[in-house]
């Protein structure tokens, strides 16, 4: 399995605080049967304002982190690209290589929670012109998304890619978020899962956990094709 969206890298953000808890989160996540994780760190959210996060540094703790988990003998590859935070200036980050995956195809877009995101269709516009596809992160937890379910109909009808946390499927963000899931989830509303760990405590990577979930909900074809589409992602 590719756990795609989670925030492993030490020191970089909100995430992990200490390579040592990059490593015990790694270790739950091979535990679980993941072989590959995709680092998606904060981009130019306001939680980042004054951190200098370039493509090169991250890169750099990429290295560092595979180096030493290798050394570890824990069989995870390490990717990475950003959870880039919705601003209107998303055509002018099409060439940064951190904002993007798949070859530059794909940008992963988060927005605050509780606040409607005025102009976002224009902005996604702009990208989709210029070849990259908007994928959401985590919209089961967007409030003006829980109040008008309808909108992820022409979210899917505008190709955006839908990504949901599978720590909301078990119940890790409340019990209305798990049941708003499972409800796009019955709605084929849903394409990615990932983690969003964070930490080594109540948000560590759980995939496996939320795959037991879908097994009661979902066929295995469907499972699968969750599954398979982190990799097509990841490689354009």
């Amino acid at each position: 399995m590719i756990d795609f969206h989670n925030h492993i890298l030490p020191n970089l953000d909100d995430g992990s605080k200490s390579t040592e808890m990059s490593i015990e989160m790694l270790k739950i996540a091979e535990s679980q049967g993941i072989t590959e994780v995709v680092s998606t760190v904060h981009y130019q959210h306001p939680k980042m304002d004054g951190i200098n996060l370039s493509y090169n540094k991250v890169l750099d703790e990429v290295k560092n982190l595979q180096k030493e988990i290798d050394r570890l003998s824990i069989h995870i590859k390490l990717h990475f690209g950003a959870e880039v935070f919705f601003l209107p200036n998303l055509i002018q980050l099409k060439d940064d290589p951190l904002a993007t995956f798949g070859h530059g195809k794909y940008m992963l877009i988060e927005f605050y929670a509780n606040i409607y995101p005025t102009n976002y269709e224009k902005e996604f516009f702009k990208l989709q012109s210029n070849g990259i596809t908007p994928i959401v992160a985590h919209p089961e937890r967007y409030r003006f998304v829980k109040e008008d379910i309808d909108i992820l109909t022409k979210w899917i009808d505008r190709d955006y890619v839908l990504q949901i946390d599978a720590g909301s499927i078990i119940g890790h963000f409340g019990d209305n978020t798990k049941d708003f899931s499972i409800e796009m989830i019955k709605k084929g509303y849903v394409h990615l899962i990932g983690s969003d760990a964070h930490n080594n405590k109540k948000r560590n990577f759980c995939l496996f956990e939320s795959y037991k979930v879908l097994e009661n909900i979902l066929e295995f074809d469907d499972i699968e094709i969750l599954k398979n589409n982190s990799n097509n992602i990841l490689h354009g």
